[in-house]
């Protein structure tokens, strides 16, 4: 993914392959708002830096399994400096926090907010039911999380009743 540091211009074909994904995405990311439009000039359209380090930070984010649409809002929140700084940072895949539901009413026990070092959120991903999950952020205070915890409690309640 490394790219000649005195390049400041590239096609679609040269952004694409210098970041590792097809012509395709870069126009879908373009598309989805994910990356601005280059100025057109027909044939000789050509791509800038900022599109290249855009490009590096998506992947990075993806490898932190986000989905399209946080991505798109830590783009627009972060600065052109702090997306240069996350596309240089590992892209190393981390793997998703899952948690079981805990069957019956659960305890919540105070904890003091926590922040990734990297500033992006990451969530716990909870199955409730085949097909239902609660994403609570890791970041998320003791009353949210105490919220989270009844409603998990209540949908173990529901099965329980529903049992024959």
């Amino acid at each position: 993914m490394s790219t000649p540091k005195t390049q400041s211009e590239w096609k679609l074909a040269e952004l694409a392959e210098a970041v590792g994904v097809s012509p395709r995405t870069v126009r879908y990311y373009v598309q989805r708002g994910l990356l601005p439009a280059p100025p057109f000039r027909g044939p000789d359209t050509v791509y800038g830096e900022e599109h290249l380090v855009r490009l590096k930070a998506i992947r990075v984010l993806q490898a932190r399994f986000l989905p399209l649409d946080a991505i798109q809002a830590e783009l627009q929140r972060l600065s052109l400096e702090e997306l240069r700084q996350l596309a240089d940072s590992d892209a190393t895949p981390t793997p998703p926090v899952y948690a079981q539901p805990a069957p019956g009413p659960a305890t919540v026990a105070p904890q003091a907010p926590r922040r990734p070092a990297t500033g992006l959120n990451r969530y716990e991903r909870w199955e409730l039911l085949p097909g239902l999950e609660l994403h609570v952020s890791e970041a998320a205070d003791t009353k949210t999380r105490a919220l989270a915890e009844r409603v998990r409690a209540l949908i173990a309640e529901f099965q329980e009743r529903e049992k024959p």
